[in-house]
């Protein structure tokens, strides 16, 4: 079925009035179009990357050489996901600007943001890994995919404190234990009261 507006809502998971390009640091899932395994495979409770999971992780550990202000953190390439933590340290020297728009009092307005909103950093991950999949395709026979590597959009949690931090990173670090048990993947919403 095509998209039709009138019928398809897609309601967005982002706080509307936050603004992503500040700094903070987030957790974030990215998950594999039809959650088809694709990066390798968990063995014994540890994850074996095959070539593409290597192929994810070494873009991930690129986006700060992209975005100077973005620092990637604790992560996870499990089979058809990618758990991670990237932080904006909110020094956009260097990055990428976008300009706010500023109103006649002097207050910033909704529009683009300073610094390297989270949307367009997770985009160009998308883009670069679709891109190197694509390639190890043709040149080394990975397991094709069907349209697009990646599901629409990402889930994502602001870190709020150290005790979210920790848990996050208990999170990431046991995920490949719980992979037998748990193989359809399930966001891990509880980590705070309210999900985000």
């Amino acid at each position: 079925m095509e998209y039709d507006p009138d019928i398809h809502h897609r309601r967005s998971i982002r706080l509307r009035s936050y603004d992503y390009a500040q700094a903070g640091a987030y957790f974030l899932t990215v998950c594999v179009q039809d959650k088809k395994c694709l990066f390798g495979k968990i063995d014994d409770g540890k994850m074996q990357l095959n070539d593409a999971g290597k192929m994810i992780v070494q873009w991930f550990s690129e986006l700060n050489n992209k975005f100077p202000d973005i620092e990637v953190d604790a992560h996870v390439c499990m089979p058809n996901h990618l758990h991670c933590i990237v932080i904006n340290t909110g020094d956009p020297v260097g990055a990428d600007l976008r300009v706010r728009p500023v109103t006649t009092e002097g207050e910033h307005t909704q529009g683009e943001h300073i610094g390297s909103p989270l949307r367009m950093v997770v985009q160009w991950f998308k883009t670069m890994t679709t891109n190197a999949y694509i390639r190890g395709v043709k040149q080394y026979g990975w397991s094709p995919f069907s349209k697009k590597l990646w599901q629409r959009n990402y889930w994502e949690h602001i870190i709020r404190d150290d005790d979210d931090l920790t848990r996050i990173l208990e999170y990431i670090l046991n995920n490949p234990a719980r992979w037998e048990n748990n193989q359809l993947f399930v966001h891990p919403i509880a980590l705070t009261t309210d999900g985000r």
